[in-house]
């Protein structure tokens, strides 16, 4: 049965862009390679290991790409169900980067081992130790453990050293964990704009890593990983002779909000290190006098982190979005009726969950159709 254009799938393979059906996401393919393959060589070149972070893209596709060209060393996912997406698919180094205490979900998590895959989940409570390791033990297999410090985002993590250090001699002494390291990963400082403020919060954090260090350290306790890092932070994680793993993710896709954040020289990082390469395409529907009304709206992307930016028409800026519109301001009059306008999101992450397919394109012309492998796996 052939698939519907508009109702099944956004675009067929050899369409040109001005002809894919909108709303939908699309991949600038020549960016996303560019995009990985300088991560890979940053990565690589600073002695340090990539895990990406694939709750961003949610997509088997993506991960292969950065396997392929990024050489990263594993996944990490947020929820059992995305983990179960990518183990399904032949991954076999995957990092849970949140805690799992539901007694279903453990023993979910317990039997992606089964697989062969190298499975590591963090934890920031002892108690949680033993749940893990029942499971573990019930079904023979081996669940490794980070111990989640609190960095300062104030949500999952250890709050003290002596909490972290509980936490790995439990992991020792139990018959199917095996204690593997430390997860240090601070998402509010990730969006800090100033580069001097993002820094002082990464000195934070190397502080409150190296205390747990130390502390691990005159027990005789030594961590294989010390993991985290994002878009906002990798350089400082990748210099700090500390870390050994950086988990970035949007950095492969680049939305509206980290492109504002700046570096050293205070430019934009979308203009002197990533690329924009996701973006919401939509359609003119509706125009009046200096405004376009394009035909994505809220059920389109996501605003929590400010609205989208408009890519490549000039002095064009969303003005707001409604449930199934955007309004643009287009004081020249640069857009006309069903023109396609693509449209930088504020936040990748929940936008790409909203939709099933990423149009890829290469030279204006969509070269493949690429599932969102692992939409709406939340539990």
């Amino acid at each position: 049965m052939t698939d519907t254009l508009g109702f099944d799938i956004p675009a067929h393979v050899g369409m040109p862009e001005s002809q894919i059906q909108t709303p939908c996401l699309v991949l600038d393919l020549d960016a996303l390679e560019r995009n990985i393959q300088r991560m890979g060589e940053f990565a690589s070149s600073h002695g340090v290991k990539h895990r990406a972070h694939a709750k961003m893209h949610k997509s088997v596709d993506v991960a292969r790409l950065q396997e392929r060209l990024g050489g990263i060393s594993g996944l990490c996912c947020q929820k059992v169900s995305e983990a179960e997406v990518f183990v399904n698919a032949g991954f076999r180094d995957i990092l849970i980067s949140n805690q799992i205490r539901d007694p279903v979900k453990i023993d979910r998590l317990a039997r992606l081992a089964t697989t062969g895959a190298r499975i590591i989940v963090c934890v920031d409570d002892v108690l949680n130790i033993e749940e893990l390791n029942l499971a573990a033990s019930a079904i023979d297999v081996q669940i490794e453990v980070l111990v989640e410090i609190d960095c300062g985002a104030g949500r999952c993590g250890t709050r003290s050293p002596g909490d972290a250090l509980a936490i790995a001699k439990a992991t020792i002494s139990a018959s199917h964990l095996k204690f593997t390291g430390i997860q240090a990963y601070n998402g509010s400082a990730q969006h800090i704009v100033s580069y001097r403020e993002r820094e002082a919060a990464f000195q934070h954090l190397i502080e409150r890593v190296n205390e747990v260090l130390d502390c691990l350290s005159s027990h005789q306790i030594a961590c294989e990983l010390v993991t985290g890092a994002g878009t906002g932070s990798y350089s400082f994680e990748a210099s700090s002779d500390v870390f050994n793993e950086l988990q970035c993710g949007s950095y492969a896709f680049m939305d509206a909000d980290y492109g504002r954040i700046e570096d050293a020289e205070a430019n934009r990082c979308d203009e002197t290190e990533w690329e924009h390469a996701l973006f919401v395409v939509a359609s003119v529907m509706s125009q009046h006098d200096q405004l376009a009304v394009l035909d994505a709206g809220l059920k389109s992307m996501t605003l929590e982190s400010g609205l989208p930016e408009v890519s490549g028409a000039q002095d064009c800026r969303v003005l707001k979005c409604n449930d199934e519109h955007s309004m643009i301001e287009d004081p020249q009059s640069v857009l006309r009726m069903n023109d396609r306008v693509r449209l930088i999101p504020g936040h990748c992450d929940p936008t790409c969950n909203l939709h099933d397919w990423y149009v890829c394109v290469r030279n204006g012309v969509v070269e493949a159709l690429w599932p969102v492998s692992a939409r709406g796996r939340s539990l």
